[in-house]
Order: C-alpha cells, then sequence, then structure tokens
C-alpha cells in the first residue's frame, strides 16, 4: 500500500515504469474535482492516451490509470463509479467510446442506492478484461436486490450472489444475447452498444 496521489504521482512503480497487476480494484473518489487535468496531457506513463478527462469530474483519470496498470491481455479491473460515468457526453463520452471499441469493458453492473457511506446516490460496478474473448457487454441491475438498513442499505448474500453467477455464466459463455434474465441481466452486442453512441446508461 502507498499513500499519495494516484494520477499526479503515482506510487506503485517499477524504475519510471508503473507497475503492472493481474487484478486492479478500486472504489475512486467519485466526480473528483481538480484531479489534475492540467498536468494530464503530458503524463509521461501516457495514460490519459483515450483523451483527457474534464478539469472538474477525474472517475475517467482513475478509470484510465487502472486499465493501464493492468497487464496486457490477461489484466481484469474492478471500479466503482458513479452513474454519470456511463452516460456523461464530451470528452467523457469519448474516452468512453475509445475504450468500448477497444473491447476491453466487460460487464456494467447497478448497484442499490446508499450503499456506501458518505453519498446516498446508486453506483455502479464498470469491469474490465484485457484479455476479453467476445465483443459482448454484460449489463446487470442488480439496483433492486438489497437489505435496507435505517442509515444504509446493505447487499445480502443472496443478492451478490445473483450477480457473482449471471457474471461467471457470461464468462464461460452461457449466455446469449439480449434480455438473459428478466428485469436483472441484458447482453448487449458492439453494434448495440454504437447504435446507442456508446451510452451506458442501464435503463
Amino acid at each position: 500500500i502507498r499513500w499519495g496521489d494516484t494520477i499526479r504521482n503515482p506510487k506503485h512503480k517499477e524504475g519510471d515504469a508503473l507497475m503492472k497487476f493481474d487484478t486492479v480494484v478500486a472504489n475512486p473518489p467519485f466526480s473528483l474535482d481538480k484531479w489534475g487535468a492540467d498536468e494530464a496531457a503530458e503524463d509521461i506513463h501516457n495514460r490519459f492516451w483515450r483523451g483527457v478527462p474534464p478539469k472538474s469530474k477525474g472517475d475517467w483519470a482513475f478509470i484510465s490509470h487502472m486499465i493501464e496498470s493492468a497487464y496486457e491481455g490477461t489484466g481484469k479491473i474492478g471500479v466503482v463509479v458513479p452513474h454519470g460515468v456511463l452516460f456523461r457526453g464530451s470528452s467523457e463520452g469519448k474516452i468512453r467510446q475509445k475504450t468500448i471499441e477497444e473491447n476491453i469493458l466487460e460487464a456494467v453492473i447497478g448497484l442499490p442506492a446508499n450503499l456506501f457511506y458518505g453519498t446516498g446516490i446508486p453506483a455502479a460496478i464498470l469491469i474490465f478484461n484485457k484479455g476479453k474473448e467476445n465483443s459482448n457487454v454484460l449489463f446487470i441491475d442488480a439496483s433492486q436486490g438489497y437489505d435496507s438498513g435505517k442509515n444504509q442499505n446493505k447487499l445480502r448474500k443472496k443478492d451478490i450472489q445473483d450477480i457473482v453467477n449471471t457474471y461467471e455464466d457470461f464468462n464461460r459463455g452461457k449466455l446469449g444475447t439480449g434480455v438473459v434474465a428478466e428485469k436483472f441481466a441484458y447482453v448487449a452486442t458492439k453494434e448495440e452498444l454504437a447504435e446507442n453512441e456508446y451510452n451506458l446508461n442501464i435503463p
């Protein structure tokens, strides 16, 4: 574990290069302002070659860092994001489109609201796979399965298992395209994503 500034001065390095990992998992700060956009265009690690995210929202900066920190051909990334990451336009839309066209996005998992400390907004998990073998993307709407708490909602074991089982079935090639679980899961083709202008909004 290294305490530092992931974007301006990443600590996980070997010499001058970013360290690579089999698995990269994070819950970065949601829509961070002043994340380091001014320095990003000159980034010595070339993490922002898909585009530089807006100054006021650093979500795609952290995602880009995570993708570049995973091994080519095998690395997997899991990142918790606010829903705006799935559909906001402008520079974020261009980065999202390039990432989808690169065919490393594997799954979009919508979570219930009020799940995380400090924010009541619903979040999503994006799964990227740098060794992805097909061009489809799995969408899971897990926003309705939770245990309602006084201050915070919680995923039950069953809710987590439903997500995991669906994802594993997708990964093993057991799911076709279209609706694969009523009101819960959908497998989209790359053509559908293009038709929807690379908008990943779950509804």
